[in-house]
């Protein structure tokens, strides 16, 4: 009888629980430097963040959003970045192969807040929003950095110009 339940339990659990990550996000650990200071002020602590699948079901992102995406340049690999521009933006870039750049539709221009270490759109140029996976919306390990994550955008990363 208890294996039965167990057997009954498994069989309706795992495919709810496979469901709600698959839809509504999951808590991931954030590894490396580019993302200083907003994710890992301290190298040697490692930062968690509830990624939410469903906060970008539609694609619908807005500029200073943390984000995660499958790397362009690996797709085995996940990154976090920090949405600057959006299509139709034109941003100044650090570094690129073109000083400005004007954003395609549907594609958007990410980067690490820790310029200098990191490797984003200023290496790989816009990105496909079929990229994006996930938004952070919150810190929630170590307990002592529980907190949400704002959309705010460093006045000197900002679009030189945006459409109306």
């Amino acid at each position: 009888m208890f294996l039965k339940s167990m057997f009954k339990s498994i069989l309706i659990g795992l495919p709810v629980g496979l469901t709600l990550l698959d839809t509504v996000g999951y808590v991931a650990r954030v590894e490396g430097i580019s993302m200083q200071p907003a994710l890992n002020p301290e190298a040697k602590n490692m930062d968690y963040v509830f990624l939410s699948r469903w906060a970008i079901r539609d694609f619908s992102v807005k500029r200073g959003d943390v984000v995660s995406l499958v790397s362009p340049k690996d797709p085995n690999q996940k990154i976090i970045k920090r949405v600057v521009a959006l299509q139709g933006d034109v941003v100044s870039t650090l570094g690129y192969k073109t000083q400005y750049v004007k954003v395609p539709d549907g594609h958007c221009w990410v980067e690490g807040d820790h310029t200098g270490h990191t490797l984003d759109s200023n290496t790989f140029g816009p990105v496909s929003l079929g990229l994006l996976n996930a938004k952070a919306i919150a810190i929630v390990w170590p307990p002592d950095r529980w907190q949400q994550l704002e959309a705010k955008l460093p006045a000197h990363r900002r679009p030189i110009s945006m459409p109306v």
